[in-house]
């Protein structure tokens, strides 16, 4: 059930998920208090095609530390990197979750690592699921009037629940 809530409590848990990439780096909020799910906030960092890797690293610290900063989670929960047959696709979304590892460490918050096949089983109960199918979950559990948007930000929040 999606309720707005004040600040976050002590008693509260509050986890970052994180969908890693170099284009587009998926979060999404959630809070769970007294058994409920709230989502409190997701989206996409996007960064320019044509900027240089190490431009769009930083435009990703600097996003993700603005998010930090102004939801102060406990917790990120972040997708594992899998194998692609494209290398050097895999080896600059390893330096994403490397920026995202670092900002964890400094911040002080544990991570909680996932496998895709976790995440879709979790939420889904089918381990392989579209990534369609994720959204319509999410949608459903956070009642929202249509599934989240893009992709990227749906499993962001899949990784959070």
């Amino acid at each position: 059930m999606l309720r707005t809530l004040p600040p976050t409590p002590t008693s509260e848990i509050t986890i970052l998920g994180i969908d890693p990439g170099i284009g587009r780096v998926g979060y999404g909020l959630v809070r769970a208090h007294g058994g409920t799910l709230y989502l409190s906030t997701f989206g996409v960092i996007a960064t320019p095609k044509r900027a240089a890797v190490g431009q769009r690293l930083e435009q990703i610290r600097a996003a993700l530390q603005r998010i930090l900063a102004e939801h102060h989670p406990n917790r990120i929960a972040l997708e594992q990197l899998f194998f692609s047959k494209n290398i050097k696709t895999a080896g600059v979304v390893g330096e994403a979750r490397g920026v995202i590892l670092l900002l964890a460490a400094e911040a002080n918050l544990p991570v909680l690592d996932f496998s895709p096949q976790q995440v879709k089983q979790a939420v889904t109960g089918y381990g392989h699921a579209e990534k369609r199918q994720v959204q319509r979950m999410i949608q459903a559990l956070f009642r929202l009037a249509r599934p989240p948007a893009p992709d990227d930000a749906a499993d962001a929040i899949a990784l959070a629940v």
